[in-house]
């Protein structure tokens, strides 16, 4: 352990360890402003003479060090944990925006409404962040996106294509419906399988025996966003476009199709 001390002020740091020379500081002391006891505490506990011939001191700073890191790697990794709950249009993320929205007007938006408004938050404060790398002196040529499964095919309007069939649907929560009522008349056992995934969403199923199992203690919602799509099987449709497609990408999975051949969906914009 290595400290640096003007009389009143203390920093304890850990040479050894990562980071820069701030972020290897485990601690600093200021004698005058803090407490009596918090400072005999942290001097006994880094510099005790019984403590540092046994080792207890610097394992005693090597922890505190693991705490102000992972402290930090906590605080660094939150815009990340933000722009991922947004951008994968988290179901329970949505839903209490939903509710307090609902509260504070006394209309409920869907999903989609608030996937898109929490979404131009996010970009507006990416453009508003400096840039840290200079941009090309000669412009780029535009990336090329990866290929949609609709990109290049003749699914134009809202539904879905399954082995060469067109089925036209309203909207996205209908081709939902829709694709689970095909696949369960190939397939008697698709629903059974899908319902015993380990994992549904975050908070709760997609496809239940009841709408109170799709929606654990809110009963308003298993009334108003249940869709019953066989006798004793209900499913979900609370959801923005961006879910409905990774359901659906998840029971093609589940029945041995491929996402964006097999099955091909267009649940609009």
């Amino acid at each position: 352990m290595a400290i640096l001390t003007d009389g009143q002020e203390w920093h304890f740091f850990l040479p050894a360890e990562q980071g820069d020379y701030g972020e290897r500081r485990v601690y600093k002391l200021d004698i005058v402003e803090r407490e009596l006891e918090e400072t005999v505490a942290r001097l006994l506990r880094y510099l005790d003479y019984q403590a540092v011939c046994s080792g207890e001191a610097i394992n005693a700073a090597r922890a505190d060090y693991q705490n102000v890191a992972r402290e930090r790697l906590i605080k660094k990794t939150f815009p990340d944990a933000w722009r991922r709950l947004v951008d994968d249009e988290d179901e329970l993320l949505l839903e209490l925006i939903a509710d307090r929205v609902e509260s504070l007007c006394g209309y409920k938006p869907d999903p989609d409404t608030v996937a898109e408004f929490l979404k131009k938050q996010v970009d507006l404060k990416s453009v508003a962040m400096p840039q840290l790398v200079s941009p090309p002196a000669r412009p780029s040529p535009p990336a090329q996106r990866p290929a949609s499964p609709l990109q290049g095919r003749s699914l134009t309007q809202i539904g879905f294509i399954l082995n060469g069939r067109f089925q036209a649907a309203r909207n996205a929560r209908d081709v939902l419906a829709k694709v689970f009522i095909e696949l369960a008349n190939r397939d008697p056992t698709f629903l059974e399988r899908f319902a015993t995934l380990p994992k549904h969403g975050r908070t709760r199923r997609y496809l239940g025996r009841t709408p109170n199992e799709l929606y654990p203690e809110r009963p308003d919602l298993a009334r108003d966003f249940s869709q019953e799509i066989r006798p004793g099987w209900w499913l979900g449709i609370n959801l923005s476009r961006a879910a409905i497609s990774r359901i659906i990408e998840m029971a093609c999975e589940v029945a041995g199709l491929r996402y964006g051949t097999d099955l091909k969906v267009n649940v609009g914009e």
